[in-house]
């Protein structure tokens, strides 16, 4: 007997707005036989959310109401009863709309929006308010429909000018439709209540009317009659702006408009005869007439003028007298490296500058030229610092005056150094094979140099910087080798199981940037004496070496050699010697005994058995009395690359050459 649901029910569908809703049935029981009536009654729930019309509403209201005017909105429907259906309405916060929730007889509730304050469309030109339904359910269910405000126009303000008052000047030969000032207004009204036109004030004269004219739409002021500034100098237009509301608003401005000269008045010369006719004999500066010039326009217009011709008595300033340009060598050709200034306080052609570079130095000619009308000094080919450190020109400013006037600037160009050669090691040789040719006694103690490493660097300063390290070696704890010396010592006393023959790897380094290296082979022998080298170096050559008869022929050839340079040599010095003796003789003939001979120049050649470059060459000039004069030394040629100076040092024996002449410590007499 028990009583089911057999399908889902929906009290909205049954019994629609109805309250309450029930369901009627009858039941039949059988034995005995009986007949039952019954009711089911369907109990809401809130399964339901409120629902409005549409989802956006459009309010258009004028900013001319007063508060309080009520404007009715759409209701929301909840097929929901009782708690459960449609209780209140909510407003968005705003500061002009406030929301009352009204109750109709069948209980049902519907909003108005209430104006608490007045709207201004110039302020704010629409509003967007959001109104939302509740009902009463737990939680309860809601709905939201956007309400879209439009605050319409009305004629309440007037228009208004951004400055009271404008200024202007035109010319007096000014022609027809020149535009003298533009004026501009705004109104904050919408549609005609804020189109503006623009016109005369009524207390304009009619005089300013001819001349001038305005543009009602734009507010353009154009000239529009011949204006004389000789006949009014100033003029003062009023004009004014009005909406097109039914009752216009209306604003002001003045326009000042100064009328510029222009010399369209030709002088008048008066002249006024004070002595006529003039005797013959009247004395110089007797005063014949008088002359009076006048001009109706003003300022310089009215002025007689006396023009003076320029003449080129200017000669061309330069900023500076002189300048100095410092260029990285290995340069790119073509770049501007300099340029020149200079002023010329000369008027046309007297003040039109021209540039030359003087043609000196054949090498300047080739390797620089300059802009003849900008003075521009370009660059034309690369430059080395290792061939040539420094350049000297001239360069000549001209005007073009007649005759022309001219200014000389000498420029100086430096060429710095970049890291651009790698270190040279000039011993030992690297053009020859390897031998043992330096020899090591056994049982040498520690310390004791061996040989040295001998490089240099064609570049300068921090880059020729040196610096040796040992790379690789037949036994890397015997050798050491200094770091900026390059001498090869030993580093422990040599023992009798220490291999008789080394050969050493030294890597040489300098300190530009990028780091550039080297490296040199050193070969050494340990050995009692010079003749066991020899012994060896004889068993490791080839049996059929085809070179052993050319050393025969160079060892010839440098015997005959050296022997003719003694004969010169002694030659030589016994020319000298009767030189001497001549000189000597004469000298002593002689009555004035200011000045003592000289002796012969003495020619010292002092090899160092070290291990200096070949390009630290110096020439040095004494006397034979020299104890009593001072040593001149030349500076070294430490910037000229080692290719490009005569070699001053002997094959197989690099060192430092230094030439020493003696030099006079006294005048030359007369006979000399």
């Amino acid at each position: 007997g028990a009583l089911l649901v057999s399908e889902r029910i929906d009290r909205e569908e049954l019994c629609g707005p109805l309250s309450p809703c029930s369901l009627s049935f009858e039941i039949v029981v059988e034995n005995p036989l009986e007949l039952y009536s019954g009711a089911v009654e369907i109990q809401d729930i809130n399964d339901n959310d409120p629902v409005f019309p549409s989802s956006q509403a459009r309010l258009e209201i004028s900013e001319s109401l007063a508060a309080g005017a009520r404007f009715p909105l759409e209701s929301a429907q909840d097929p929901d009863v009782g708690v459960n259906s449609l209780q209140t309405y909510e407003l968005s916060a705003n500061p002009h709309f406030a929301l009352d929730v009204q109750t109709r007889v069948d209980g049902s509730k519907y909003a108005e929006l209430v104006l608490e304050k007045e709207l201004d469309r110039e302020e704010q030109r629409e509003l967007h308010l959001v109104l939302t339904a509740l009902d009463g359910g737990s939680p309860p269910r809601s709905a939201q429909v956007q309400i879209h405000v439009d605050v319409l126009d009305a004629n309440d303000n007037a228009p208004v000018f951004n400055q009271s008052t404008y200024k202007a000047s035109v010319r007096e030969n000014a022609p027809s439709g020149t535009l003298v000032a533009r004026i501009s207004a705004y109104d904050l009204d919408d549609g005609p209540n804020g189109d503006i036109i623009y016109s005369f004030s009524s207390h304009t004269p009619a005089k300013v009317r001819e001349l001038f004219a305005l543009d009602s739409a734009t507010g353009e002021l154009r000239v529009k009659g011949q204006l004389d500034y000789e006949e009014t100098k100033l003029y003062e237009i009023y004009l004014q702006a009005k909406d097109k509301g039914v009752v216009p608003g209306v604003a002001h401005c003045k326009v000042l408009v100064e009328v510029v000269d222009v010399n369209d008045n030709t002088p008048e010369v008066t002249v006024t005869s004070v002595y006529s006719p003039v005797p013959e004999d009247a004395a110089p500066g007797t005063v014949v007439a008088l002359l009076s010039v006048t001009d109706l326009d003003s300022h310089d217009n009215g002025l007689i003028l006396v023009q003076v011709s320029d003449v080129n008595d200017n000669a061309p300033k330069t900023s500076q007298d002189s300048y100095d340009v410092y260029v990285p060598e290995n340069n790119a050709p073509g770049i501007p490296i300099l340029n020149v200034s200079a002023t010329d306080p000369d008027l046309g052609r007297n003040a039109h500058l021209s540039y030359t570079l003087l043609q000196g130095d054949l090498t300047v000619s080739h390797l620089f030229s300059i802009n003849r009308d900008n003075g521009t000094l370009y660059l034309l080919t690369s430059l080395d610092h290792e061939n040539q450190v420094e350049f000297n020109m001239m360069v000549r400013v001209q005007d073009g005056g007649s005759p022309p006037l001219t200014t000389n600037v000498s420029v100086n160009v430096f060429v710095t150094d970049l890291n651009d050669n790698a270190p040279t090691v000039l011993y030992p040789h690297s053009n020859v094979n390897a031998t043992y040719s330096n020899v090591v006694a056994p049982g040498t103690a520690a310390g004791q140099m061996v040989t040295k490493v001998v490089a240099v660097d064609a570049d300068a300063g921090y880059n020729a910087w040196i610096s040796y390290t040992l790379l690789e070696a037949t036994d890397p704890s015997l050798f050491l080798v200094g770091l900026h010396s390059g001498e090869i010592v030993t580093a422990r006393q040599l023992r009798e199981d220490d291999p008789p023959e080394h050969t050493l790897v030294i890597l040489l380094k300098d300190h530009g940037e990028p780091v550039l290296s080297a490296s040199a082979t050193v070969s050494i022998s340990v050995a009692e004496m010079v003749k066991e080298v020899l012994t060896d170096l004889t068993d490791v050559a080839p049996a059929n070496d085809p070179r052993r008869h050319i050393t025969f022929y160079l060892i010839l050839a440098v015997i005959l050699v050296s022997a003719a340079f003694f004969i010169s040599m002694v030659s030589v010095g016994i020319f000298k010697c009767y030189k001497w003796r001549q000189s000597k003789e004469l000298l002593n003939s002689s009555r004035s005994t200011q000045y003592r001979t000289p002796g012969p120049f003495h020619h010292i050649d002092a090899v160092r058995g070290g291990f200096m470059p070949p390009n630290f060459y110096h020439q040095v000039y004494l006397t034979t009395d020299s104890r009593q004069s001072d040593l001149l030394c030349k500076k070294p040629f430490t910037s000229s690359p080692l290719g490009s100076r005569q070699s001053t040092m002997r094959n197989g024996e690099p060192g430092m050459y230094h030439q020493i002449v003696g030099t006079a410590s006294r005048l030359p007499t007369p006979a000399e």
